[in-house]
C-alpha cells in the first residue's frame, strides 16, 4: 500500500487502470441486470431494479472520478454475451450472481492496484456492497448462498 498523497504526487497509474475496468464490470451489470428483470415476474423484480440502480450510480461515480483525473472512462458495449440462456427466474438469479462476481473480482483488481486510501475504501465498499447482493441471487438461485474470498478465483 502506498501513501495518502494527491493524485499527481503518486503513480497512479495501475489504479487507474483498474479504475477503468471497474467501469467495464459496472457496464455489464447495468445492462446484465436488464435481462435479469425481464426474466422475473414483474412483482419479484425489485431486487434487480435496486442492483441495476446501484450500478448505474458505481459506474457514474468512477466516470466522474476519472474525468476528474483527466482520463476518458470505458464506453459502454451495445451488448454482452451472456454466459448460460435466461430461461427462467433461476437462470436469472443465476445470471445476477455472475454479475456480481464480475464486478467483485474488477473490485479486488481496484483494491490490489490502489495506491490512494479514498480509492482502497471505495474498492472495499463496493466489494461488499457486490457480495451482499450476491448471497441473495445465489440463495435464489439455489447455490451456496456465501464465497470465502469474493472476487477471487475459487480453488
Amino acid at each position: 500500500m502506498a501513501d495518502d498523497g494527491a493524485p499527481g504526487d503518486l503513480d497512479t497509474a495501475a489504479e487507474d487502470g483498474a479504475l477503468r475496468e471497474a467501469v467495464a464490470a459496472e457496464h455489464a451489470a447495468v445492462w446484465g441486470y436488464g435481462v435479469v428483470g425481464a426474466a422475473l415476474p414483474p412483482q419479484d423484480r425489485g431486487p434487480a431494479v435496486e442492483a441495476e440502480n446501484a450500478h448505474r450510480d458505481v459506474r457514474d461515480r468512477l466516470g466522474a472520478l476519472l474525468e476528474e483525473r483527466d482520463l476518458d472512462p470505458v464506453a459502454a458495449q451495445g451488448a454482452y454475451e451472456l454466459p448460460f440462456p435466461v430461461l427462467s427466474p433461476v437462470d436469472a438469479a443465476a445470471l445476477a450472481a455472475v454479475l456480481e462476481a464480475g464486478v467483485s473480482a474488477a473490485w479486488v483488481a481496484v483494491l490490489d492496484d490502489a495506491v490512494l486510501a479514498p480509492t482502497r475504501a471505495l474498492a472495499v465498499r463496493e466489494l461488499g456492497a457486490a457480495e451482499v447482493r450476491a448471497v441473495r441471487w445465489r440463495t435464489a438461485a439455489g447455490q451456496v448462498a456465501t464465497t470465502p474470498f469474493p472476487g477471487l478465483p475459487a480453488g
